[in-house]
C-alpha cells in the first residue's frame, strides 16, 4: 500500500488553497501600492494607510461595522446558547419540531427572502431603520450557527459532573456556571467569532435592515467599488483581514490552553483517584 500524498492530491491542495488565498495576498500587496491605479506596481508605500485615517466616512462606516458586530455576536451567542442546550437536555417536547426548525430555519433560508422579511416586519410595526435593526437582523441570522457549534459541544458532554456538583448541594444555575459553561466554553467562543466573522462580512441582509444613519464597511466598500477600486479599498480591506486573523489566532490559542488544561486537571484527578 503507498504511503504518502501523490502528486495529483498535492496538486489539487495547492491549486484549492491558491484559488482560495491568493486573491487576498494580491490584495494586501497592492494596498502597499505607491500608484493609485490598483492593477500598475508602483513601488512600495504605507500613504494609503495615512490617508485612510483622514476618510471620515469609511471610519465611520467601519465603527459601526464594529459595533454591530460585537453586540450582535454577544447577543446570538447568548440565546444560541440556551437554544443549543434546549435541543440537547430537553428530549422530546410540544413544539420541538417547530421550535428547531425556526432556529435552523436562516441556515437554509437565502439572504435575500431573510433580508426582506426583517425589512417588511420593521416596516409593519413601524420600527425606523438604522443600527439596532440591523444588529437584531444579525443576532437573527447568527443565533443558529452558534446554537450548531454549541450543540455540537453538548453531545459529547458528560452528565455525570453536573449531577455529581448538584448531589454535592450546588444549585441548578450554579451547576451551570461553574461546571458546565467552563466545559463547553470552546464551542461557545468558537460560536462567537463565527458569529463576529459573518456579520462583519455581511452584506445583503444589512442593505434591507439599514438607514440613512447607519452605513456599514461592506454598504460603503461596495458603493465605492461599483465607481472604481481604489487604493484606500485594498489597505481597509487589509485591515479587516488583519483584524479577523487576529481573533481566530487568539481565540485558538485560549481554546487549546483551556483544553490542555482540562487534560492536566483529569489526569490529576485520576492520579489522586
Amino acid at each position: 500500500m503507498r504511503k504518502g500524498a501523490s502528486w495529483f492530491n498535492v496538486t489539487s491542495l495547492v491549486l484549492g488553497f491558491a484559488f482560495l488565498y491568493l486573491p487576498i495576498v494580491l490584495l494586501v500587496i497592492y494596498s502597499f501600492n505607491e500608484s493609485r491605479l490598483v492593477t500598475v506596481w508602483g513601488g512600495f508605500s504605507t500613504k494609503w494607510y495615512v490617508e485612510l485615517l483622514s476618510n471620515q466616512q469609511l471610519l465611520d462606516a467601519a465603527w459601526v461595522t464594529v459595533r454591530v458586530a460585537f453586540f450582535s455576536a454577544t447577543l446570538a451567542t447568548a440565546l444560541g446558547t440556551l437554544a443549543a442546550i434546549v435541543l440537547a437536555r430537553s428530549g422530546r417536547f410540544v413544539g420541538r419540531t417547530l421550535f428547531s426548525g425556526m432556529v435552523y430555519a436562516p441556515l437554509v433560508m437565502p439572504e435575500v427572502i431573510l433580508g426582506l422579511s426583517l425589512l417588511l416586519l420593521f416596516v409593519a410595526v413601524d420600527q425606523a431603520r438604522g443600527f439596532w435593526t440591523i444588529m437584531i437582523a444579525h443576532t437573527t441570522f447568527a443565533m443558529c450557527y452558534v446554537a450548531v457549534v454549541v450543540q455540537s459541544r453538548l453531545a459529547g458532554f458528560d452528565r455525570a459532573l453536573e449531577e455529581a456538583a448538584q448531589d454535592l448541594g450546588c444549585p441548578p444555575l450554579r451547576t451551570f456556571f461553574s461546571v458546565t459553561l467552563p466545559i463547553i466554553l470552546p464551542g461557545v467562543i468558537a460560536g462567537w467569532m463565527l458569529a463576529f466573522t459573518l456579520s462583519l462580512d455581511d452584506l445583503v441582509i444589512a442593505s434591507f435592515t439599514t438607514g440613512p444613519e447607519a452605513t456599514t464597511l461592506p454598504m460603503k466598500i461596495y458603493s465605492q467599488v461599483r465607481l472604481g477600486v481604489t487604493p484606500e479599498i485594498n489597505a481597509v480591506c487589509t485591515i479587516l483581514v488583519g483584524l479577523v486573523t487576529v481573533i481566530v489566532v487568539t481565540a485558538s490559542i485560549v481554546t487549546k490552553r483551556q483544553e490542555v488544561l482540562k487534560e492536566r486537571d483529569m489526569r490529576q484527578a485520576e492520579a489522586q483517584a
